[in-house]
């Protein structure tokens, strides 16, 4: 008889560790590397950057409708702009504590990384002297375990894998914040630090490992600051030329296949595509800049390589990836507040 109420009594407790199991992982997901779909799904992904966090959080409703499977976080995540870090928790935890934003948690695994207001200082570089203690936040706000490696580097880099057998995407995560060295400017505008660095050895190893040893059919690279366009006055990797030419050898040199940038920054959203040496097809990069406040009277910005139009209103990005046996096709979106579709393209 004690067997048999011993046996009852630790399957109800199993049942019971379950069920609070579940339960959890229900309502937070997480952004798992092991994530699988099913033959002929579509992998969706939603991003997006510029969400200052006392302003009205209206965007995560239309985010929402397109059923994201990942949301990416690519900087100015919330406007810190202080040496004091109790300020810039608080203003991560304001941005936590949206109804609105605790929707997208509840129902969206969530990754990212940061830009330069998040970071803590407009346009600040490796000389900010908050930057460890402000990586932590970030990775708090993030919901990184605190015993993750990351925590532990020279930035929030991070790399992500998803798909199936059939299609398999592979997410980079880049930081041009913690080891970037410092801006030169001219006449009001930005101008090429010749020898200046980005990313900082450890990272641009770990890029490179990373790189290598991708067997994804699409990989997607994401930076605060915009890669291919190079014509504004403003912070973009041109004003690195070694770093972007770093970039590009390396992507060539892994023999990756279909790589796909995502960058914010800069108030607007546009589809831009390069050709690059030694890289079978274009590169495209699609910018998303602006969830809450956008650059109104951007209207006329030169950029040869952008597909379509500048977009100057509020927005977030969208790729639809087939999780096909063939080629993916990759659909890409730059959506408003009303989900209405400013920009778009459809890659192969």
């Amino acid at each position: 008889m004690r067997r048999m109420l011993y046996s009852s009594f630790l399957f109800l407790f199993i049942i019971s560790l379950q069920s609070c199991y579940f339960q959890q992982n229900k309502n937070s997901p997480s952004p798992s590397k092991e994530m699988t779909y099913s033959i002929d799904s579509t992998f969706v992904i939603a991003f997006g950057s510029c969400n200052h966090e006392d302003d009205p959080q209206t965007i995560w409703q239309p985010i929402l409708e397109n059923e994201p499977d990942l949301w990416i976080w690519l900087g100015d995540n919330i406007y810190g702009d202080t040496n004091d870090m109790e300020v810039l928790n608080s203003k991560y935890e304001l941005q936590k504590s949206h109804p609105e934003y605790q929707k997208l948690k509840l129902n969206v695994p969530i990754i990212g990384t940061w830009d330069d207001h998040d970071y803590g200082r407009n346009n600040a570089g490796k000389h900010y002297s908050q930057k460890e203690k402000s990586m932590q936040l970030a990775l708090d706000f993030l919901d990184e375990p605190e015993n993750s490696s990351r925590r532990e580097q020279q930035g929030i880099y991070a790399s992500y894998d998803y798909g199936n057998a059939q299609t398999r995407i592979k997410v980079i995560l880049l930081d041009a914040r913690y080891n970037r060295d410092s801006l030169i400017s001219k006449n009001d505008r930005y101008i090429p630090n010749e020898n200046g660095d980005i990313l900082g050895e450890e990272q641009w190893k770990w890029l490179e490992s990373e790189l290598n040893k991708s067997e994804a059919d699409v990989n997607i690279i994401a930076s605060g600051i915009q890669i291919i366009p190079d014509q504004h006055p403003y912070e973009k990797w041109s004003n690195f030329p070694k770093s972007r030419q770093r970039l590009y050898s390396l992507i060539a040199s892994s023999g990756v296949k279909d790589v796909f940038f995502l960058s914010g920054d800069r108030h607007i959203g546009e589809i831009s595509r390069k050709d690059v040496a030694g890289v079978d097809n274009p590169i495209y990069e699609v910018t998303s800049s602006g969830m809450t406040h956008s650059a109104v009277n951007n209207t006329t910005e030169k950029n040869p390589y952008r597909l379509g139009p500048l977009v100057n209103n509020k927005n977030f990005g969208i790729m639809k990836i087939g999780l096909t046996q063939n080629d993916p096709t990759v659909k890409i979106f730059i959506k408003g507040i009303e989900n209405q579709i400013y920009a778009s393209d459809v890659v192969k």
